[in-house]
């Protein structure tokens, strides 16, 4: 079964922001020719988005999940701070929730947990900047919000399945070659 989406599906899908979508498209995009498995997992990923988006809007009403302007606006947050601490506490008041409410209903809006969520936008600036800079690895991590070099490059591994400095290498050549072409 797939799934088709016009740029009208993101306005109705107010916790699936077409710059994440974009983000998970460029790197299936990127991965394609030398990690078809990796390349599946990120279509994969949007297909879920896009599902799970019209599921959450079901069940909103019944299981509390964030309201559209809660999630757009807890979303825009996360996106604007990733290069400072974040807090649940500061994205429950955001959303005017308590904090434990809130994270039941960010799970039930965004498909995981806030802490889980805000790592993974912080692999996906990473990524953006590995390709987009020449800035040290060191760098890259403080400017998203890891505690240093090493957390970074942990999480990176555990979600990417290689080093920063790895998937750096390997994309920063692709990027390269289809540039030139």
């Amino acid at each position: 079964m797939t799934y088709q989406a016009s740029a009208s599906t993101f306005a109705h899908h107010p916790t699936v922001s077409a710059p994440v979508i974009a983000d998970l498209l460029a790197n299936a995009q990127r991965t394609l020719g030398s990690d078809l498995e990796a390349a599946r997992a990120y279509v994969a990923r949007v297909a879920a988005l896009l599902n799970g988006e019209v599921a959450a809007e079901k069940r909103t009403a019944v299981s509390g999940g964030l309201a559209p302007w809660q999630a757009r606006k807890v979303e825009a947050f996360i996106e604007e701070n990733l290069d400072r601490a974040i807090t649940i506490d500061s994205m429950a008041a955001l959303a005017r929730l308590s904090t434990g409410h809130f994270g039941r209903a960010f799970k039930d809006s965004f498909g995981e947990t806030p802490h889980a969520y805000v790592m993974q936008r912080r692999v996906e600036r990473a990524k953006r900047l590995m390709l987009s800079t020449q800035e040290p690895l060191s760098q890259i991590a403080i400017a998203c919000g890891f505690a240093d070099q090493a957390h970074f490059s942990n999480l990176f591994r555990k979600q990417v399945g290689a080093t920063p400095n790895a998937w750096r290498r390997t994309h920063w050549v692709e990027a390269e070659l289809s540039q030139a072409a």
